[in-house]
């Protein structure tokens, strides 16, 4: 069994990549082989909208035909049994580089239709990892609750099964006497010692769970 994670953040031993690991350490812990991939190492773009793999009797009807630094890591995805996603939120939502992987991850397998078909070939699950500074209780006004629910609709329409879990309130800095903010970092610290394990066990239960899940599949 493989299961896959995708670093969608510029750091690579920071708080979404930790997380990303430890989802990763529990899918090995159920025995399962496991990759992360760092997008921020990859020379790629977002769709282009040639609709190739929509054409009829194309030759890239439900894949993506761009070729670059991705592409082996889309191939590599099909062969997996879960896939988490993981990424911070810039600017009220995913970063760049992550919204230009989902493009070309997922919507080659959307089937246009009144009620969209998916052309993904098996069952999997398929989770996201949210990290931001922002507090728990601003999810709302800042509309990250919505961008949650719709990534995991659309995950689960096209891959079968979908989960978010997000770590809030995050600490940013090894120093934050170097940068310029307004709000009590002692707190922050606080938190990241306190709660920030929290969130580690949740990743590492989220990668038990989707190996344990893919095996009663299998029976």
């Amino acid at each position: 069994m493989k299961v896959m994670a995708i670093n969608g953040s510029p750091r690579k031993k920071w708080n979404t990549a930790t997380l990303l690991e430890k989802a990763l350490e529990g899918a090995a812990s159920e025995g399962a082989e496991t990759e992360l991939i760092h997008l921020y190492d990859l020379n790629f773009k977002g769709c282009t909208s040639c609709f190739a793999c929509k054409l009829k009797d194309g030759i890239s009807y439900g894949k993506c035909s761009m070729k670059d630094q991705l592409t082996h890591v889309l191939e590599k995805l099909k062969d997996t049994d879960a896939v988490i996603l993981g990424s911070p939120i810039y600017l009220g939502n995913s970063t760049g580089e992550m919204r230009s992987f989902m493009e070309r991850y997922i919507f080659p397998y959307l089937v246009y239709s009144a009620n969209p078909v998916s052309l993904y070939p098996k069952n999997i699950p398929v989770g996201y990892i949210y990290t931001m500074g922002a507090k728990e209780e601003y999810l709302d006004a800042l509309g990250l609750r919505k961008v949650i629910e719709l990534n995991e609709l659309v995950s689960t329409k096209i891959f079968g099964y979908s989960e978010s879990m997000y770590s809030t309130e995050t600490y940013q800095f090894d120093d934050y006497s170097k940068y310029v903010y307004t709000f009590d970092s002692t707190e922050k610290a606080k938190r990241r010692a306190e709660v920030f394990p929290q969130d580690c066990a949740k990743a590492f239960e989220m990668g038990v769970r989707f190996v344990q899940r893919q095996k009663s599949l299998a029976e």
